[in-house]
């Protein structure tokens, strides 16, 4: 019996996700959230660098905000779903809704935390 959608393989497949990854991007930019989330990451970065922050420090912060960008992203799906599935208001929609947004807060905080020490570590300890 044959599927009922043909996969696509290879570089076909490579390329397909490459595509959907790309909308995804789209989609997430016009989120004002996201772009602030942007803002504070390419802000945060220069300020790493500009206080003499190692290559290491630069990579986790750089890996911190791919992960906020990630969860930001997801909470963007979880609040698309419900609004389709449950468009009016309801305590399960509400509840995911605020779950999403507690995780997204979760990574902001354990980006402004990285950023504070690492920042203080190079202004007091220059």
């Amino acid at each position: 019996m044959k599927p009922a959608v043909n996969k696509l393989t290879g570089l076909s497949h490579f390329f397909a996700a490459a595509g959907y990854s790309l909308g995804g991007f789209r989609r997430l930019i016009r989120e004002a959230a996201f772009r602030q989330e942007l803002l504070f990451a390419v802000v945060s970065l220069m300020l790493l660098v500009a206080v003499g922050a190692t290559l290491a420090e630069l990579l986790i912060a750089s890996v911190l905000f791919l992960i906020l960008f990630a969860v930001e992203a997801l909470n963007t799906a979880i609040e698309e779903v419900i609004d389709r599935i449950s468009p009016e208001i309801s305590m399960v929609g509400k509840h995911a809704k605020d779950l999403g947004s507690f995780a997204v807060l979760c990574v902001i905080v354990a980006c402004g935390a990285f950023l504070m020490f690492t920042i203080g570590k190079h202004l007091l300890f220059v």
